[in-house]
């Protein structure tokens, strides 16, 4: 089961999880008939853009959940992402993490093409999900990164229609300056669930963080989602406008967004 990818100028990164179609689990109807297999190596690939073969690298078993960003540098691929730590259960059970059951972190992986090996590490280890960048730098270095701050995301994958209970995120969204190494956190009301953080520039913009961070947030006390917009230069400060919609938009709903042509 292949969730998510990433591109650099030069390739695409393809990663290839111990998560494989389990046919007696289709037979029996299960809603995601795929299992853990520990057979199955852990390993990322490279295909250049340019064409040809794709190369690959084996890694310690991990589960992947969705990209940042990833960029060449030098005769290596620098890709940062979100990962749980095996064995990972994608149609029940999550996985069992350092914070409790389901939790992701934000890793880099630093893919040495030279030498051919994979340099793994944690960027924050807090319980966060739906990592986001400034879209114009996708394939390209980042300095700044967007993610929602997560609670059990097992019962995301409890369930099967694309709709996690709120209960499942956390009432946070965190800004990452990766070049320094600091966070800020953006704390909403005690009991709202905030789901990924999409960033917008400012028309003009030429900070890579001038613009604004954009997000699903449930308000329990209307029963709808709020559209909450940050600054992202002022990430802890008040919203600078919050939209109340009229009615839930489900906290799983991510993507890429492209302007109306």
């Amino acid at each position: 089961m292949m969730h998510d990818f990433a591109l650099t100028e030069k390739y695409v990164v393809i990663f290839d999880l111990p998560i494989t179609f389990d046919p007696a689990g289709a037979e029996r109807g299960d809603p995601v008939p795929y299992v853990w297999n520990e057979k199955h190596a852990t390993r990322v690939g490279l295909l250049p853009r340019a064409g040809g073969e794709v190369r690959w690298f084996e890694v310690d078993p991990v589960f992947y959940s969705h990209t940042l960003n990833a960029y060449d540098e030098g005769s290596s691929v620098v890709v940062d992402m979100t990962t749980y730590p095996a064995p990972f259960y994608v149609a029940g059970r999550g996985c069992d993490g350092p914070y409790g059951a389901g939790t992701a972190s934000l890793e880099r992986w630093t893919i040495d093409v030279a030498h051919g090996r994979v340099r793994t590490r944690t960027l924050d280890d807090r319980p966060q999900e739906f990592p986001r960048v400034h879209e114009a730098l996708v394939s390209r270095r980042h300095r700044y990164a967007y993610t929602a701050a997560a609670a059990d995301m097992t019962l995301a994958y409890l369930t099967t229609d694309g709709n996690p209970p709120d209960r499942a995120f956390a009432n946070a969204l965190i800004k990452h300056d990766l070049l320094r190494g600091t966070t800020q956190v953006h704390r909403l009301p005690r009991d709202a669930a905030a789901g990924e953080a999409v960033f917008v520039p400012s028309e003009g913009a030429r900070a890579e963080d001038d613009g604004y961070a954009i997000a699903y947030v449930h308000n329990p006390d209307r029963g709808a989602a709020d559209l909450v917009i940050l600054a992202a230069q002022d990430f802890t400060g008040e919203p600078v406008a919050r939209v109340h919609l009229p009615g839930r938009v489900p906290l799983g709903f991510h993507g890429s967004w492209i302007p109306d042509a």
